[in-house]
């Protein structure tokens, strides 16, 4: 089972050894959840059978340490759980809602099972709950803003326990069962102070220690500052500490008075850096982040990041990169300051210089790739050091550790506004570098909401072209999905954005998705049309080659709605067009779904004499697949004209072709695909193969 990576909002200090991780406090209440694990719920107790996984709720303000005791309860009782532990965060950083359905695709993915691209959020979070529906599973849902983001995501199932981390109630969610969080136990607040500053001088002034133990309300966010804070001045008693946090006043809660303290100790340059970090998507920091927002070096970024976790002010994300998290207790501290004490103008540059150093990474990213391709190396010698990849799998690593918070910054470049260009150019950017490294397939989701940003900029600006493009990449995406309607409907409004656009490759293009669209939805006559359209569109701009394709598309709506006549003609068509490009596989394969209509058409001595064709127009274009395919054909039309030895010959001699061919393929899967080629059992379209 995989795990999804999760914030620790609670008192377990980052990056100490393992022997002083141990976790602090909280007995009583991890007893009464674990005893409320097999407490009877009110269904048991009315004599039914509970219909849904047990909700156990841990409520507390961010920084009380809520997720530590969620994660320790998690690792008392997960062996109780077959299926693993599943891991989600509900809530950005920034307290921002995630969307259910974004929620139920991660837990999905953690799962190893599928996840349509744009499936809505209904559909998503049902498929969760039906996966989960035979499991044994512990779900931990951290930092959820509300019932309803909880509620979706429940199992089916009494075997499964659901483990939620809130700010306050679960109203709606029946039977859940509540533990409240206060500050820790004074003890274990005190040993939590000595971890960071040494037993030396909690010892030698045990009332101090308990004197700001009670300053910070031992809640474990603001005594990990507090301890950071003593940590790095070593001749600073814990009495010194106590007396300047009192002198803080009483505004604001214990946590923000001892955060303004440590920033207020922090150099002009550090301390804005710190400030600058709120700006940081996602609120995960590299070097790289860090360093374009205040300006500096990535060297001199990192040291500052190492030194922002040693006062408690970052948590270092485990990782085979140099990443770091801000806390989301510390956020709104962070943002209130920047408000505060940067001019709008300063952050804006900030921002521009972050995503301009994104783009030049996953330029690099995408570009690494291609080193095959002389100017591509080029290219990529002439970045600076710092944005290089030293091989193709670095940068495949990076880029897929560093997923969310790309993704988060095209949505932040978007929603900002006034970085349209630069959006654009890191969307366009990000597109490139995941089809490169991931491939369409696998990137599909991620593709998706990323063309629906680029769709949300096009609108924004009135820029018709880029509506196009995006509308028809979403419309590609719906289609492969299996929403072929509302991939017509993409595919409609592209074709309206092309011709406002005055584009004729993407009118072109719309034109014939339209005609795709409606062949799948079995209207062969508007497919023949639009496929029609998109024709002559290409033969006024005199493009050979797509005006091959065309004609046996055309022909593909034909032979669907019985007009082998007319399929025929519009076979020969593309043909003459293929001849005449030299496009040899093209012919090969066209001249087979002429032998293909030619037996619907009752013809299969003719039929004969084309696949004979073919095969040695496929043996030139070394199409070891279709040869195969047309020799089974020939095969199933020699048993029919009654020549069963001949046609044991031929599904011999396709045997021999796709069993020298599986020799190259790479597993069964594969083998598998090349036998089903070799079926030849469907009609496929001239463009299946583009």
């Amino acid at each position: 089972m995989t795990d999804q990576a999760v914030d620790t909002d609670g008192v377990r200090p980052a990056g100490r050894a393992a022997d002083e991780d141990r976790f602090l406090g909280r007995t009583r209440e991890l007893k009464e959840l674990r005893a409320d694990i097999e407490r009877a719920g009110l269904d048991t107790l009315s004599g039914r059978k509970a219909p849904r996984a047990r909700v156990l709720l841990i409520a507390g303000r961010p920084g009380s340490g809520r997720t530590a005791l969620a994660e320790e309860l998690v690792r008392l009782v997960a062996d109780r759980y077959d299926d693993g532990v599943l891991r989600a965060r509900l809530s950005g950083h920034d307290g921002t809602p995630v969307p259910v359905g974004q929620t139920a695709r991660e837990l999905l993915a953690a799962l190893d099972l599928p996840a349509p691209a744009g499936a809505g959020e209904d559909d998503l979070a049902g498929e969760l709950r039906t996966a989960l529906s035979d499991r044994r599973a512990l779900v931990l849902l951290d930092d959820a803003a509300d019932a309803a983001q909880v509620d979706a995501l429940l199992p089916d199932t009494p075997d499964c326990l659901v483990v939620a981390v809130s700010g306050g109630p679960l109203t709606g969610i029946s039977d859940v069962r509540p533990c409240t969080l206060g500050g820790l136990d004074t003890k274990s607040a005190v040993e939590l102070l000595s971890r960071h500053t040494g037993s030396v001088r909690i010892t030698v002034d045990p009332r101090a220690a308990e004197s700001l133990v009670e300053v910070c309300q031992g809640q474990p966010a603001a005594l990990r500052l507090a301890g950071g804070w003593l940590a790095t001045r070593p001749k600073a008693t814990v009495a010194d500490l106590a007396k300047q946090v009192h002198t803080e006043g009483d505004e604001g809660t214990p946590l923000s008075r001892v955060f303004r303290l440590v920033h207020a100790s922090l150099p002009a340059a550090t301390a804005r850096m710190l400030r600058l970090l709120a700006l940081a998507p996602a609120g995960l920091v590299d070097p790289h982040t860090a360093s374009a927002l205040a300006g500096c070096s990535v060297n001199d970024a990192r040291g500052a990041l190492d030194g922002f976790v040693t006062l408690g002010l970052l948590r270092p994300v485990r990782s085979p990169l140099p990443q770091y998290e801000v806390p989301g207790c510390l956020y709104p501290l962070l943002k209130r300051l920047t408000e505060t004490l940067d001019r709008p103008g300063e952050l804006q540059l900030a921002r521009a210089r972050m995503l301009e150093r994104t783009v030049r990474l996953l330029q690099s990213c995408r570009t690494i790739t291609e080193t095959d391709d002389a100017e591509a190396r080029e290219k990529l010698q002439g970045m600076p050091p710092s944005v290089r990849f030293p091989t193709p799998r670095a940068a495949e690593e990076w880029l897929r550790i560093r997923r969310p918070a790309l993704l988060a910054a095209a949505r932040l470049a978007v929603a900002d506004g006034e970085l349209d260009t630069l959006a654009r150019r890191l969307m366009s950017q990000l597109v490139k570098a995941m089809v490169a490294h991931f491939g369409t397939h696998a990137a599909a989701p991620d593709l998706y909401g990323i063309h629906r940003l680029v769709l949300d900029v096009a609108e924004r600006q009135k820029l018709p072209r880029e509506q196009a493009a995006a509308l028809l990449n979403l419309g590609d995406l719906d289609a492969r999905t299996g929403r072929t309607r509302d991939a017509l409907v993409r595919y409609r409004a592209a074709l309206d954005a092309g011709r406002q656009a005055n584009d004729p490759y993407a009118t072109g293009r719309a034109m014939e998705s339209v005609g795709g669209a409606h062949l799948e939805l079995g209207d062969y006559d508007r497919a023949a049309d639009w496929f029609g359209r998109a024709l002559a569109d290409c033969l006024a701009r005199d493009e050979r080659e797509g005006a091959a394709r065309l004609y046996g598309r055309i022909a593909v709506a034909h032979t669907y709605a019985g007009r082998y006549g007319e399929a025929l003609r519009g076979w020969r068509a593309a043909i003459a067009g293929y001849r005449k490009g030299g496009d040899v596989a093209a012919h090969a394969r066209a001249l087979s779904e002429v032998a293909r209509v030619q037996e619907y058409a009752g013809r299969p001595e003719e039929s004969l004499l084309t696949c004979h064709e073919a095969v040695e127009l496929a043996r030139r274009a070394e199409d070891v697949r279709l040869q195969a395919a047309l020799q089974l054909r020939l095969a199933d039309t020699l048993e029919r004209l009654g020549d069963p030895a001949s046609a044991q010959l031929h599904r011999g001699t396709a045997e021999r072709l796709l069993g020298e061919e599986s020799q190259d393929l790479e597993g069964p899967e594969e083998i598998e695909d090349a036998k089903q080629d070799g079926d030849a059992c469907e009609i496929r379209s001239a463009s299946a193969e583009d």
